[in-house]
């Protein structure tokens, strides 16, 4: 069974846009036009799903530059913390992944 992916989300672009569609074509490899225009549909997916590591490292790079950002289970749909626990507490409501396993529910430790 394939472990759900991660994506991050443009929540909102925050009053730094230059740094902020900058950190965008960083991230993606868009046009400077292209990542204006993904700043401006926020709430807008930037990343495509991958690992969650991966994601959090990108909506730190965005968070950097000014950009207001969510990781969010591409699996069960719910916002995951940066830190070491979710936002949202509630079970995991994905149709294949076992509930204790859920990445989102139960993020890996700093430590392992």
């Amino acid at each position: 069974m394939e472990e759900p992916g991660f994506r991050v989300l443009l929540v909102a672009a925050g009053d730094r846009k230059t740094d902020a569609v900058r950190a965008i074509r960083t991230l993606t490899g868009l046009s400077l036009f292209e990542s204006k225009l993904l700043l401006d549909r926020a709430p807008a997916a930037v990343t495509a799903p991958g690992w969650l590591e991966a994601a959090q490292d990108a909506a730190k790079v965005l968070e950097d530059a000014g950009v207001h950002t969510a990781v969010v289970c591409d699996w069960c749909e719910r916002t995951v913390n940066r830190g070491d626990g979710p936002l949202d507490p509630g079970p995991c409501a994905g149709p294949w992944w076992p509930a204790e396993s859920c990445r989102a529910s139960h993020p890996p430790s700093k430590d392992s």
